[in-house]
Order: structure tokens, then C-alpha cells, then sequence
């Protein structure tokens, strides 16, 4: 209330609104980036990364935009949250497109396998879906198909890309059971440390073959190996009662580690 008695609007806050609060939503859109920068770089590339990173930002916005549109209201931050969404739009469509043309269509082929679930996923925010488990795995796993454009604009074989997405959805999927698990812990809820485990087991168990294939390096098991122990002792032993925010923290930490083990092994494979 100002001194003459006439009611101000508050200021509209844009941070909350221009980023996404999600710890691990920013992990799991920069790991496949940036991993597939650091063993494949190339000009193609870098615009897909940047496409895909701005694709990610617009999400937050438009949900937010959606939301209010689906309850029938338009807030103060409805008009800021519907042009965040545009302008990220743009900026990702029009690194797209210099991706297409200095790349070819060759590393189009993997987003293009992947437009149904971004379709999915996009249907399930705009429903209010976005915290359910279905809708959290497939999120990072379709995220990741951008590895295999960046790294197939960088000149690996189909293959190679695959196993690339493959090992990254081997980490994202059971880190997302594992952060389910230690927030219900926090609380107090029931959880099933079994099943987080047998998660991250099936991750390695999974890796081997690919290994053994000379398609990864042994680095990233070491990196999945690590997760596993971060689950055991995150369920086990360590202090139930942690803030959600240093938990994403931690994850971001992991997820860092995992980029830097395998970029590294990559390297001398």
C-alpha cells in the first residue's frame, strides 16, 4: 500500500519463470550435451547442444503458460511466461536449423526417432503430469537422445551413438529412482532400497556388453559403479533427514563426475 492509500501491484519475479528450479532437470539436459561436446566436438554439434539446451528452457515457461491457460486464468506472470517460451523457442529452432545445415540430416535421424515421446512429454505437462514416475524416467531418457545427434554430427558410427545414449539412460534412470527413494526417506515415507539397487545393478549389468564391445570405456563403468555405492550408502547409512535442495546438489556433483570419468575414458579408448 502506497502513503496516497492506492494499491501497487508487486513487481513480477522472472526468475522463477524464465528457469527451472529442477536441480536434475538442468543434469540431465547438460550431461548429454556436454558429454558429447567433449568426445565429439564439432560446428554441428555445438548447435545441436544449444538447440536442445534452449528446447529444455522453453519447457518451464510454456508449462507455466499452459497451466494457467488449462484453469482458465491469466496472471501477472502469464504474458512474461508465454514469451520466455517464445523467444527460447526461436532460439532452438533457429540452432536447429544451422545444426541441419552445416551437419546434414544424418544426425537429424535420432531427434526425429525421439519426436513422439518430446510429444509425450510436452501432453503431459500441459496435463499437470510432470511429477509422476512414467513421466520423470522418460524425460531424461528422451533428453539424452541428443548425444547421438551431437555425436553423429562428430563422425561415429550409428553404433557408437546408440551406445552413447544407451550408457547415459543407464545413468539418468535408476539416479531418478534413487532421488524418489531418498526424499520419501527424508520424510519418513515408505521406500524400496531393493529396488533402487537392483536399478543401478542392472545399469552395470547392462554396460558389459557394451564394454566388451569396445563402445564404451571402462571409465564409465567405473562411473555407474559409483552411483551404485552413492545409492547404497545414500539408503543405508547416510543422514535420512537432508533438504531436497542439497540432494539435487549432490546429484549434480554425480552427474559431473559421470561426464568427466567417461569423457576421460572415451578419450584413451
Amino acid at each position: 500500500m502506497s502513503n496516497s492509500g492506492v494499491r501497487t501491484k508487486a513487481p513480477v519475479r522472472l526468475r522463477p519463470i524464465a528457469l527451472p528450479a529442477e536441480h536434475g532437470g538442468w543434469s540431465f539436459v547438460l550431461e548429454p550435451i556436454l558429454l558429447g561436446w567433449l568426445v565429439a566436438f564439432s560446428t554441428a554439434g555445438l548447435f545441436y547442444g544449444i538447440g536442445m539446451f534452449f528446447a529444455f528452457m522453453a519447457r518451464h515457461p510454456l508449462k507455466l503458460a499452459l497451466s494457467d491457460r488449462r484453469k482458465g486464468q491469466r496472471l501477472a506472470r502469464t504474458p512474461y511466461a508465454e514469451r520466455f517460451a517464445l523467444g527460447y523457442g526461436l532460439t532452438a529452432a533457429v540452432a536447429f536449423g544451422l545444426a541441419l545445415l552445416t551437419g546434414g540430416l544424418t544426425p537429424l535421424v535420432p531427434l526425429l526417432i525421439a519426436l513422439p515421446l518430446f510429444a509425450l512429454q510436452a501432453y503431459w505437462d500441459a496435463t499437470g503430469q510432470s511429477r509422476e514416475l512414467l513421466t520423470e524416467l522418460s524425460g531424461p531418457a528422451t533428453l539424452a537422445v541428443i548425444a547421438a545427434s551431437i555425436t553423429l554430427a562428430g563422425g561415429w558410427s550409428p553404433l557408437q551413438a546408440v551406445a552413447l545414449w544407451v550408457l547415459i539412460v543407464a545413468r539418468a534412470l535408476p539416479s531418478i529412482l534413487y532421488v524418489r527413494a531418498r526424499l520419501r526417506r527424508g520424510r519418513g515415507q515408505p521406500f524400496n532400497r531393493y529396488s533402487v539397487n537392483g536399478a543401478h545393478s542392472g545399469a552395470l549389468l547392462l554396460a558389459f556388453p557394451l564394454l566388451d564391445a569396445g563402445l564404451i570405456p571402462i571409465t564409465a563403468l567405473l562411473a555407474l559403479l559409483l552411483l551404485l555405492l552413492r545409492a547404497t550408502y545414500g539408503l543405508l547409512i547416510a543422514e535420512p533427514r537432508v533438504p531436497a535442495k542439497v540432494i539435487g546438489m549432490q546429484e549434480v556433483i554425480f552427474g559431473a563426475v559421470f561426464v568427466v570419468l567417461t569423457a576421460v575414458g572415451y578419450v584413451r579408448l
